[in-house]
């Protein structure tokens, strides 16, 4: 159904449309609750007053009344009179326009990095979950790195990865992979110890002890992040001890800038205060506040084995991206209570947040706990969060998933005093959004894939395509066969937060729903298996093995640019790795694979699924 939707200068909309095609209009309330919880200030700049920022993409009209005085990202200085130069290289430019004020002039591309012959498959892997026997109870970006030779040697030329943001540093560690801390660093608990410089100069005694204690955790099936995290910060804490500083450091401090400083104050702050700094004491809840910069001079050795850490993360992650192409994944959001919340708190929303409407299978929608950019002050701070996120997401990345990517148009807004059923859409500018991408994605030379499942709005996905961007498409979802699916996507089975095949085939999903006591979609279920006998031809006897098998084949005939097989169908597991809307009834993200690296590179089942998604 198309539908012509009327926004506010706040951006919500006055109504949408359900899965049902049913209108729900915003109520009086749900606009006074969401725009209250915007703020003071939040409305929009002065007539008078130059917008914050400008987009230009090519052929975009360059008229500019009046003047303004033009620096460039690179510091030379030009004239417009009148008319924006034609000239201009992509980047981020300074306007001075004569009536005064600054406006910031992107100039993008408008098309992601997409080369004409990039034809691919690859494994997506959940690497906490992939272990091998040096690991110290998690898959970390050593194994990474191994994953990636062992792709190559397949024939692939991909790893997609669960995101590695930033948890809080205090236990108990999150293990959700999409409720980060920070979206622009890393978390520690993924680095190898023993490839850190310095452990060598531990004392022998002791890194036998420590390595000992870590790879016992391998014994476990369940990953134990808060006994990972004790012990390999202990093990961290006594290399540091002996760094005495290097010029590679000093670089990667001054490149990473403020963000760094502030992410390490953070971390070195929830250390004493605890995770939620909404708690913290008063004159530490600001980034930019007096107390904090008192606390840096007192800290100062213990902010910086933070950003040391990050700077062996990134390292380390550096290394894994030359083994082969990674594609990263982006949380749709962060924790509240997190660091980047912490460093942005004034262009957050407060008392709202983001989710998705009731629909046939959730009658009272989904609150993902996950709180959303005010669009008018994000806009107003030209973007600056925005794109710290994308560029610090795309580094030593191949390629770069946007999960929910419908959310650079729209989100949906829960005001936490009216609940579900009261929300309503806000809309940012989703072309700013999306230019942005598309000039850091050309300068990272990283593929963008728009995880565009579920409700999508008439004209996103060809939006989309416009720029370059891959659709997201699965086996489980799609009414007709892989080969009828579009060139200008990723293509899939299943996700995370899906049934494994095998899982599916044999009914072990549906058993372990019934175990923790839902009640499973057992319609959808045969309907699903049905599916993969219909496309790939696998009779209904047929062992897990055969029925991946011939799921891949079909998957195989896809012309979709990327084509993914998961870690966990290639040896096959029947537990999937995140059951939605279960927090304390299973482990999510805590399930490791029964078996090791070095013996899962030895099975004969992801060779076949190898040879099924090799193309030409």
């Amino acid at each position: 159904m198309v539908c012509l939707v009327a926004t506010d200068r706040f951006g919500i909309d006055d109504c949408y449309y359900d899965a049902r095609g049913v209108e729900h209009a915003t109520t009086p309330e749900t606009r006074a609750a969401l725009s209250a919880a915007m703020g003071v200030g939040a409305d929009a700049p002065g007539s008078g007053a130059p917008p914050p920022v400008r987009v230009l993409l090519p052929g975009g009209d360059r008229a500019f009344p009046g003047g303004a005085d033009l620096t460039l990202e690179d510091g030379s200085q030009r004239t417009v009179d009148g008319e924006l130069p034609s000239d201009l290289p992509d980047g981020y430019h300074q306007l001075f326009p004569r009536g005064g004020g600054e406006t910031l002039l992107i100039v993008s591309p408008g098309r992601c990095f997409l080369p004409d012959d990039f034809s691919t498959w690859g494994f997506a892997a959940q690497v906490y979950a992939a272990r091998s026997r040096g690991s110290w109870g998690i898959g970390d970006l050593v194994d990474l790195a191994r994953l990636g030779r062992w792709t190559r040697r397949l024939g692939g030329g991909v790893v997609m990865v669960n995101p590695f943001c930033a948890a809080t540093p205090v236990p108990p560690i999150e293990p959700s992979p999409y409720y980060p801390s920070s979206r622009r660093f890393a978390n520690p608990i993924f680095l190898r110890v023993e490839e850190v410089p310095g452990w060598d100069d531990l004392d022998a005694r002791r890194r036998e002890q420590l390595a000992g204690a870590g790879q016992a955790l391998n014994a476990r099936r369940l990953i134990d992040r808060d006994a990972i995290f004790r012990l390999k910060m202990e093990a961290l804490e006594a290399i540091f001890a002996g760094f005495e500083g290097e010029t590679g450091f000093d670089w990667y401090r001054s490149g990473q800038g403020q963000a760094l400083t502030d992410f390490a104050t953070y971390c070195a702050l929830a250390e004493r205060h605890g995770k939620d700094w909404r708690r913290w004491p008063a004159e530490v809840r600001r980034a930019d506040s007096a107390g904090t910069a008192a606390f840096r001079v007192a800290h100062r050795e213990r902010i910086n084995f933070h950003a040391w850490l990050q700077w062996q993360i990134d390292t380390q992650c550096e290394q894994a991206a030359q083994t082969i192409a990674i594609l990263n994944d982006l949380p749709i959001g962060l924790d509240i209570a997190g660091a980047d919340a912490w460093c942005w708190q004034d262009l957050l929303v407060r008392d709202v947040s983001v989710g998705a409407p009731p629909d046939e299978f959730n009658a009272n929608g989904q609150d993902w706990g996950l709180t959303p950019f005010i669009p008018l002050r994000l806009r107003e701070a030209r973007y600056r969060p925005f794109i710290e996120t994308i560029r610090a997401m795309m580094r030593n990345a191949g390629g770069l998933r946007i999960d929910h990517v419908m959310g650079l148009f729209r989100l949906f807004w829960i005001p936490h005093a009216l609940g579900t059923k009261a929300g309503a859409y806000v809309r940012g500018r989703a072309e700013d959004l999306l230019a942005i991408v598309a000039l850091e994605s050309q300068r990272a030379r990283a593929v963008v894939v728009g995880e565009d499942l579920g409700t999508v709005e008439p004209g996103v996905r060809e939006h989309l395509a416009d720029h370059r961007m891959l659709s997201y498409r699965l086996l489980y979802f799609e009414p007709m066969p892989p080969a009828a699916f579009p060139e200008l996507a990723l293509s899939s089975v299943t996700t995370h937060d899906l049934p494994t095949i095998a899982g599916l085939w044999t009914g072990a999903d549906a058993a372990a729903q019934k175990k923790i006591g839902i009640d499973p979609n057992e319609a959808g279920t045969k309907a699903l298996r049905d599916k993969l006998c219909d496309f790939g031809g696998a009779t209904a006897d047929a062992s897990a093995e055969a029925a991946i098998e011939s799921t891949y084949r079909a998957l195989g005939k896809a012309p979709s640019r990327i084509l993914l097989a998961t870690l966990d169908d290639a040896v096959a597991e029947t537990e999937r790795p995140n059951l939605p809307g279960t927090v304390s009834e299973r482990p999510n993200w805590s399930i490791a694979l029964e078996r090791p690296l070095e013996e899962i590179e030895e099975l004969e089942l992801p060779r076949r699924i190898a040879r099924a998604l090799t193309r030409g």
